[in-house]
């Protein structure tokens, strides 16, 4: 049993012991497992290593937990994929918070070439449903995973709409997989299961507390090429991920609503202040995310002299030094949207100047 998953579920275990933390204490041992063999002069060296999180590590007992995680999740098919897994979520490795475990219950690949999330209010308007699922009626043709969080309203509209289209969905929870919340949605939660699933980072008996929904939502927004708000009031969970969006430099989508509506205060608020594109329809996503264009166009032989802007000399200087790198490690190291890199990378395709690898990753020829 003592693989790394279960050092890796005790770490998580560790009170006071968050994403970075843990990562920080990795990086300083060498490994995950190793971080359990370092005295307390040695843990005591690590800079941000306070006595909490020394006594912590030293003195509870964490293996026990990880031993009854492990026996949970045999029973009921959930896989945990940590940080290192090529199953984990690439897209969510370049960013420092993101979870160091994830737990998955499923059949869909968490690894799509394009993932869309769909966020809005628990109470939409006949228009706001109406309107999601029209857009996922949109999106079906260019074949995207669908993201949401699996709460009432909004969320539980797009996943049975992509359960009703057979678009595969993923519903990231707020809590452990020893439950459904809302509980109405235990039945829609087991239909996913069939070409989608159920992805938390918390572990069973873990319950829907209120600071784990922002949480949660960092994880939805970090999965995503495309983040779309319909229905919000100014303040909450969707606006909540919509700013994680705009931090991790994702490119969110707002649908406008009537300016006196309280349920479409956020989106226009998004779409004014420049935090959102306009949404209208499926294509407007494809046209902005360059979906419709044909990348398998023959590369054009390079030439000695290369002719860049000053965004596409930085890629260039970014992929001579780092030989490849995945999309979104670009669009993290540049603070490029990735809208906006993925029409440099294609003209960059275009000019001979660089490749597209497996893995949505990109070289220099």
């Amino acid at each position: 049993m003592a693989d790394l998953n279960y050092y890796t579920i005790a770490l998580s275990k560790i009170n006071l012991v968050g994403p970075k933390t843990a990562k920080l204490l990795i990086s300083y041992a060498g490994g995950v497992e190793e971080v359990f063999k370092l005295s307390k002069k040695e843990l005591f060296k690590i800079p941000g290593i306070g006595q909490k999180i020394v006594n912590n590590i030293l003195s509870e007992n964490h293996f026990d937990a990880a031993e009854k995680e492990i026996k949970f999740m045999e029973k009921h098919g959930i896989k945990a994929l940590n940080y290192l897994s090529p199953e984990y979520p690439q897209r969510c490795l370049h960013f420092e918070d993101a979870p160091l475990l994830l737990f998955y219950r499923g059949t869909s690949d968490l690894n799509y070439a394009r993932t869309v999330s769909i966020v809005g209010t628990r109470k939409p308007t006949e228009y706001g449903k109406s309107s999601c699922e029209k857009i996922i009626d949109g999106l079906k043709p260019y074949s995207p995973l669908i993201i949401s969080g699996l709460a009432y309203g909004i969320d539980s509209t797009a996943h049975r709409k992509s359960v009703e289209s057979n678009i595969p969905n993923i519903g990231v929870l707020g809590h452990g997989m020893d439950r459904i919340y809302p509980a109405a949605n235990r039945k829609l939660a087991n239909k996913m299961l069939e070409n989608g699933g159920l992805l938390t980072e918390f572990t069973s008996g873990v319950g829907p507390d209120r600071e784990h929904f922002p949480m949660r939502n960092r994880i939805i927004a970090a999965m995503s090429d495309v983040v779309i708000v319909i229905e919000s009031a100014r303040k909450g969970g969707s606006i909540i991920t919509a700013l994680f969006a705009n931090n991790y430099n994702k490119d969110v989508f707002a649908i406008p609503g009537r300016t006196n509506d309280e349920r479409s205060e956020g989106c226009n608020k998004l779409i004014k202040q420049n935090k959102a594109h306009l949404l209208e329809s499926a294509a407007d996503i494809a046209y902005i995310m360059r979906w419709e264009e044909d990348i398998n166009q023959a590369p054009i032989q390079s030439t000695l002299l290369l002719d860049l802007d000053p965004q596409e000399q930085s890629i260039y200087d970014l992929l001579k030094e780092e030989e490849k790198l995945h999309v979104d490690a670009i669009s993290q190291k540049l603070k490029l949207p990735l809208s906006t890199l993925s029409n440099l990378l294609l003209t960059m395709e275009f000019k001979g100047i660089i490749k597209s690898l497996p893995g949505k990753q990109y070289g220099l020829y």
